[in-house]
């Protein structure tokens, strides 16, 4: 596909700049906190009364611990890393890794036992402990794999993904789409899950695709998109994603906004994806009057900071940690870039 010159045949809607304002600010609002700034990081009172996730992905408190601490600590074996990022991935809850840890020592399949695993998730669920984040529906699996309790199936399905040798598939994958393809050949994993998947794999060194290359839509996006757009003009959700991706610089300069980018990295095609499911949220208050698809009216979660720092660290081969601890610049004036050092 060509690049875009222009949204056209697309027509935005009002909540099409609303949509950049909120990348913005939401991404300034990431700065000022990783500065050490005290709250409130914005003026925005839609931002300071209810959660929204960073503008990148990779910023994500539950990202940020899974590049650090799950990927790239332990055996870097295409194996080991594809068990320890789906492991983490498939209950998306930095306090179930850290109880595994605590009861296993460093999750490996080396010594992976389904009955040991599961008797501690067991054991958790009983005790009233939520094991499962909220961020994503995951389905139970109960009729893939025979089970009544949905931990059970989906250490079943791990188990299944080792056993076909998937970790190796995926590192041989020509492309992303193919080793979505693959993930999504297995039970309980559907097109939203499967990228997400990928996307995280790709955090690692198992595989090396451009965040520019491949992009699926969730539920969240779609609602979004259609608020930004009273006509997609013929062009897909997947085609709206790409222009918006390959039309940042021009669309903030458009509407005078400084971007303060992640440390020289534009928004790839995830971050754009999610900064569409979240101005889904965002509309519902700032543009009450657009509707989507999803007919929702109320945002549900409300910001209680998380005061916790955040040592920000992301995968080595995007360049960006030496900028970090340089402290370069990440001023964007009128839709070009600046990072220190280039």
């Amino acid at each position: 596909m060509q690049p875009f010159s222009s949204l056209a045949p697309a027509k935005p809607s009002v909540v099409f700049d609303t949509y950049w304002r909120f990348a913005a600010e939401r991404q300034a609002v990431f700065h000022r906190r990783a500065l050490g700034e005290t709250p409130p990081w914005t003026d925005d009172e839609i931002l300071r009364e209810y959660k929204f996730t960073n503008a990148y992905r990779a910023s994500d408190r539950v990202s940020q611990y899974l590049i650090r601490h799950v990927i790239y600590e332990g055996d870097q074996s295409s194996e080991e890393v594809f068990f320890r990022t789906i492991l983490f991935k498939l209950f998306n809850k930095i306090e179930t890794w850290e109880m595994l840890s605590q009861e296993l020592g460093p999750p490996t399949y080396a010594e992976y036992s389904f009955e040991r695993y599961d008797r501690i998730l067991t054991r958790a669920i009983e005790g009233k402990r939520t094991i499962y984040s909220a961020a994503y529906i995951m389905p139970s699996g109960s009729k893939a794999f025979g089970t009544t309790r949905k931990h059970r199936s989906h250490l079943r399905l791990l188990e299944q993904m080792m056993e076909d040798n998937l970790p190796a598939r995926i590192a041989e994958a020509p492309s992303m789409r193919k080793a979505f393809e693959l993930l999504l050949s297995y039970p309980m994993i559907g097109d939203f899950l499967a990228y997400q998947y990928v996307t995280d794999l790709n955090y690692s060194d198992l595989t090396d695709f451009s965040e520019m290359e491949f992009v699926i839509p969730g539920p969240g996006a779609l609602d979004g998109i259609r608020k930004c757009f009273e006509s997609l003009g013929g062009l897909s959700e997947t085609d709206v994603i790409k222009v918006v991706a390959e039309r940042q610089e021009a669309e903030f300069a458009r509407l005078g906004l400084e971007f303060h980018s992640l440390w020289g990295r534009p928004l790839q095609l995830i971050d754009c994806q999610n900064l569409f499911c979240e101005i889904s949220k965002y509309a519902r208050v700032k543009h009450p009057d657009v509707a989507g698809v999803s007919k929702r009216t109320r945002i549900k979660q409300k910001h209680r900071p998380n005061m916790e720092p955040i040592d920000y660290w992301y995968p080595p081969k995007w360049g960006i940690n030496e900028r970090i601890s340089n402290g370069a610049g990440t001023r964007t004036e009128n839709g070009v870039d600046h990072h220190g050092g280039e």
